[in-house]
């Protein structure tokens, strides 16, 4: 049966904070690395290769469906489509591809879950607090060389079944309070190694939310995918996205589309209102 998966779990986490904090007001707008990296912000992206020249690369604008929960609903008539990596078939992507639609890939690359077929495949030693959803707790990402592996497995998972992309979730632990004494650079890192990996199998890949690393992550990712940006006021953080022909794919939950779809239409976001489960129902800008 299909349930809401992690990614949501920022949006979980901030309201219930927020709550805490606030009450009803209304709401304003050097750890050693474990793997065989130095955990240290690369100078520049690495050189293009044949695979990049190749990858699916979407504009800013493009119209987007995200649906999570449930069985994907297949006649929404846009571009592009993301949906779980794991609860769909090669069956699915083959059948929007020939409808003209790109697919991306959803998978979680920064919590353990232990409702996937791989779950008995990561080493207890690296799983943390859990990340506000049952059976999910966060990851150790300082152990880049133990993770790298069940990783690459997950995103050959997505090229098999014929995805053009993944949006790979939690990738902001460092700002979360997982059980790891994580830093940004072990982030920084960490998130590397996925837009890396993904890049190596043919696969675009998106940033999602950690805003607060995008100039320093902005030549590894190929798009970005964020929650509630409006809502908190941070949407101009995504703006160099834009500024380099990158799409940022975005969702509000709280907020009703006249409340943010003014603005974001101005600077250039794929925006649309989303029930919290990601089910099948969207209101876009």
């Amino acid at each position: 049966m299909n349930r809401p998966s992690a990614r949501t779990a920022r949006a979980l986490r901030r309201l219930a904070a927020l709550g805490a904090a606030l009450g009803v007001l209304a709401l304003a707008g050097c750890t050693t690395s474990g793997g065989g990296d130095d955990g240290k912000p690369s100078v520049a992206p690495p050189a293009p290769t044949t695979r990049a020249a190749t990858r699916w690369q979407p504009q800013p604008g493009v119209a987007w469906q995200w649906q999570l929960s449930g069985t994907v609903d297949t006649s929404v008539d846009v571009p592009v489509y993301d949906v779980d990596g794991f609860e769909n078939d090669a069956a699915l992507v083959a059948e929007l591809h020939k409808a003209g639609r790109h697919v991306i890939c959803y998978v979680n690359a920064g919590a353990w879950e232990s409702f996937r077929p791989d779950a008995k495949d990561f080493p207890a030693a690296l799983l943390g607090r859990g990340d506000g959803w049952d059976g999910e707790r966060w990851l150790d990402i300082r152990a880049r060389d133990r993770l790298r592996p069940l990783m690459a497995a997950r995103f050959d998972m997505c090229r098999a079944k014929g995805f053009d992309a993944v949006e790979p979730d939690l990738l902001d632990g460092y700002t979360n309070t997982t059980g790891f004494p994580l830093t940004a650079a072990d982030q920084l890192a960490y998130n590397r190694m996925i837009a890396a990996l993904a890049h190596d199998r043919g696969l675009a890949v998106g940033l999602k939310n950690d805003l607060d690393q995008v100039p320093q992550l902005l030549g590894d990712f190929d798009f970005s995918v964020d929650e509630q940006c409006a809502q908190y006021g941070e949407c101009k953080q995504l703006t160099p996205f834009i500024t380099a022909h990158k799409p940022v794919f975005h969702v509000e939950y709280e907020l009703k589309p006249a409340q943010f779809c003014p603005a974001v239409r101005k600077l250039g976001f794929s925006s649309m209102a989303k029930h919290l489960s990601l089910d099948a129902w969207r209101d876009p800008c």
